[in-house]
C-alpha cells in the first residue's frame, strides 16, 4: 500500500520529526498515497503548496517553526492519529498580474497576501479601484496589503487589518503606515473583486509587489484576483482547525 508523501524542512528539528513518521506512519493503515505531511514553519507550508498548486493532494503541515499559524502541533503520541483524523478545508489563493515601467508582466499567487511596498525612502503614491469603482483616489503611505482571509492573521495583523472569518467570501484591503489620509482603515470588499492598484508617481516613487514572499520590483500596476480555480485541500486536528485559529486571534484582538 502507498504511503503519505513527507516534505520535511532541512532544519534539525524537522529532519528529526520527519525520522520518527518514517518510524511509525507504517503502522497506521488509515493513511494513503493522497496525503503530503509537510514539516516546517508556515514559509515552508507556502512554498510547498506553490509548487503543488495543479495538485489534488491533501497536505498535513507540522510545526517545527516558530508560530506556525497554517501548521499542526507535533505530537509523538497523537500525530498520526491525528492526521487520520483530520478535517479539511479549501482555500484558493490571490492571482497577482504585475506590470513594471519597461512594461513586462508578470504573474504569480498569493496563499496569505499581497503586499504594496515603497521602494525606496520615500512614501508611495497609490491609487487604488475594484472593478471601475474607486476605493481610494490617492493613498500617501508606506504601501498597502490585499489579504485573503486565511492570511488576515498574518501581516495583515500586524498592519491593523480586520480578521476575516475564513467562510467569509472577502478580502481585506489594509494601509501600511499611512500618511494622507490619516484615517484611512482600509476596506472589506468581496473576494470576487478585481483590485487594480496604480503607481501614480513609478519615476520618484518606485514600488514592489510581493506575493506572499515572491518579490517584483519598480512596479507600475498590480491586478490582483481570488483565483478560484486552484484549490488548496488542507488538513487540520479536529480541535484546532484553521478557522478555530482565526477565531482565537479575533478573540485576542477584540481583548487587546
Amino acid at each position: 500500500m502507498n504511503k503519505p508523501v513527507i516534505i520535511s524542512d532541512t532544519n534539525q528539528k524537522s529532519l528529526k520529526i520527519k525520522s520518527f513518521l518514517l518510524k511509525n506512519i507504517k503502522k497506521n493503515k488509515l493513511l494513503h498515497s493522497k496525503f503530503v505531511i509537510v514539516i516546517g514553519g508556515d514559509g515552508f507550508m507556502l512554498k510547498t503548496l506553490k509548487i503543488n498548486k495543479n495538485s489534488s493532494k491533501f497536505f498535513y503541515g507540522i510545526n517545527s517553526g516558530n508560530y506556525g499559524f497554517l501548521m499542526n502541533k507535533f505530537s509523538p503520541k497523537y500525530t498520526i492519529k491525528n492526521l487520520s483524523k483530520a478535517k479539511m478545508v479549501n482555500i484558493s489563493p490571490l492571482e497577482m498580474i504585475v506590470k513594471n515601467k519597461q512594461g513586462l508582466i508578470k504573474k504569480s499567487i498569493a496563499i496569505n497576501e499581497v503586499s504594496i511596498l515603497r521602494q525606496s525612502r520615500q512614501a508611495a503614491y497609490l491609487s487604488i479601484k475594484t472593478g471601475v469603482k474607486s476605493v481610494i483616489k490617492k493613498l500617501i503611505s508606506d504601501g498597502v496589503l490585499v489579504s485573503t482571509p486565511a492570511g488576515s492573521t498574518a501581516y495583515n495583523l500586524s498592519v491593523h487589518g480586520p480578521i476575516l472569518s475564513l467562510h467569509s467570501k472577502k478580502l481585506s484591503i489594509s494601509p501600511i503606515s499611512p500618511f494622507r489620509p490619516r484615517r484611512w482603515k482600509g476596506k472589506i470588499i468581496s473576494d470576487k473583486s478585481i483590485v487594480k492598484i496604480k503607481n501614480l508617481n513609478p519615476k520618484k516613487r518606485p514600488i514592489s509587489a510581493v506575493a506572499d514572499n515572491l518579490e517584483f520590483r519598480n512596479v507600475k500596476e498590480v491586478i490582483i484576483k481570488t483565483n478560484k480555480k486552484i484549490k488548496f485541500n488542507l488538513l487540520y486536528d479536529s480541535n484546532r482547525s484553521l478557522q478555530k485559529k482565526i477565531k482565537i486571534e479575533q478573540i485576542r484582538k477584540e481583548i487587546s
